[in-house]
């Protein structure tokens, strides 16, 4: 899969057993608020998911609960240090940015993904890989839940 140095948001719906990814706009993948108001405008038996890598760097998962509030998962808390998305989502979380930037963990919920069959063991497992970059992370989880191809064919649609 090719990725732009950049990254790419994605906005990933299920629709009748079938998964349709599509790129999202620019301003929008820098923005949580603007992340969680795309998926507030589908509907929720679409099963809304935004993806975010952001340079590659981290990724950003955003779901809706069955009040319409995010649920979201960063994938590395020290990019809070450096990217405003990374601390919105930490803000979102309730967690500070860490005052040591040497380790890498994720934040948020690791659950995000288990009714759809990714549970939070096979979720910790691919965000413990470091050898991993955030788009391998998310290809990983795209074809744990059945989307890869799309996720690939799409993201390589993304202008670089």
């Amino acid at each position: 899969m090719a990725a732009d140095a950049d990254g790419f948001a994605l906005m990933i719906l299920r629709v009748e057993d079938q998964w349709q990814v599509s790129p999202l706009p620019e301003a929008v993948a820098e923005d949580l608020d603007g992340l969680v108001g795309a998926l507030q405008r589908q509907s929720r038996h679409q099963t809304p998911i935004v993806l975010v890598d952001v340079e590659d760097e981290f990724f950003v998962a955003v779901r809706l609960d069955g009040d319409g509030e995010p649920r979201a998962l960063l994938s590395d808390v020290t990019a809070a240090a450096d990217y405003d998305l990374a601390a919105d989502v930490l803000d979102l979380l309730g967690e500070d940015t860490p005052d040591d930037l040497e380790d890498i963990w994720p934040a948020g919920d690791l659950d995000l993904f288990a009714d759809l069959g990714l549970p939070e063991l096979e979720l910790g497992a691919i965000l413990d890989d470091l050898d991993l970059y955030a788009d391998e992370m998310l290809l990983a989880i795209a074809r744990r839940l059945g989307f890869a191809d799309q996720l690939a064919a799409t993201v390589d649609m993304v202008p670089h």
